[in-house]
């Protein structure tokens, strides 16, 4: 549900923090039980629209489209490789993120629940450099920004009803 799913990312400056929040995600959640938990399953992808990205600063959001060339790459995009239950309703996903036209393995521990049996949410957090997306951190008059990101998501998926029982997705 795209609505319903968000990103946020913060990143340091020499002056603040700069934060982005957006909502807009698309694509497929497919979850399965293992070893007695659920977790997310193959094919599981996601893609969020450059464009989409907001910071409440005008600046900060034309030097951030710039820096990530959106029409040249106009989609960020996650797609799981493997799942691997972990205790108290966690899943370490391992899975490709390009980003900036550049794919990146990324390893990720994430709280994965079914709030009803139509729902599935999935919450994570990860520190990306994004030097590794061959991005200069973006630098703005008087201030500098650090190559470090926290990118935080949470992922709210609806069941369609053509899929079998464990299957939903955010389209």
């Amino acid at each position: 549900m795209p609505e319903q799913s968000r990103v946020w990312a913060e990143a340091r400056s020499s002056i603040h923090p700069i934060r982005v929040e957006t909502a807009g995600f698309e694509g497929e959640l497919e979850a399965e039980v293992m070893e007695g938990q659920l977790c997310l399953s193959m094919p599981t992808r996601i893609e969020l629209a450059v464009e989409l990205l907001k910071s409440n600063n005008s600046l900060v959001d034309a030097e951030l489209r710039r820096k990530l060339e959106a029409r040249k790459h106009p989609r960020i995009e996650g797609r799981l490789r493997e799942a691997r239950p972990l205790p108290g309703s966690r899943c370490l996903l391992r899975g490709d993120l390009t980003l900036h036209g550049v794919s990146r393995s990324l390893e990720v521990e994430v709280l994965v629940r079914a709030p009803d049996p139509d729902t599935l949410e999935v919450e994570g957090e990860k520190t990306i450099d994004m030097r590794d997306f061959n991005l200069a951190p973006p630098h703005f008059l008087i201030f500098k920004v650090e190559p470090t990101v926290r990118i935080r998501a949470k992922l709210v998926g609806r069941r369609r009803a053509s899929n079998a029982p464990h299957n939903r997705t955010g389209e």
